[in-house]
């Protein structure tokens, strides 16, 4: 099961903790929950400490999520930490951080 919890630690930065597995299921609470949470944003941490796994749908969902969010924002901040090693690795083996850029990855 996928859960998710947004800190904030300022009116426009928030750390949003991601808990379960990035995959499909998440896709409607992508969609209609954390979407809306984020998009008001300026400065914004995916903590993925408590992701063990990540699939294709998966991946799509958090580029998708990323491109979203930077689309409309020149000024955007957005960090993915804690990354478990499992998934860590599957993210090497498709060069996300070539995909999002390098500099999304800078925090662990």
């Amino acid at each position: 099961m996928f859960t998710f919890d947004l800190e904030k630690a300022s009116e426009n930065q928030a750390t949003i903790y991601f808990q379960g597995d990035l995959d499909i299921e998440v896709t409607e609470i992508m969609e209609e929950q954390i979407f809306p949470s984020l998009v008001i944003l300026d400065n914004i941490d995916i903590n993925l400490s408590e992701v063990p796994f990540v699939d294709s749908t998966g991946i799509g969902l958090l580029i998708n999520l990323i491109d979203s969010l930077k689309k409309d924002k020149e000024n955007l901040v957005i960090t993915v930490s804690e990354i478990q090693p499992q998934v860590e690795e599957i993210f090497e083996i498709i060069q996300l951080s070539d995909i999002l850029g390098k500099e999304l990855f800078g925090k662990k």
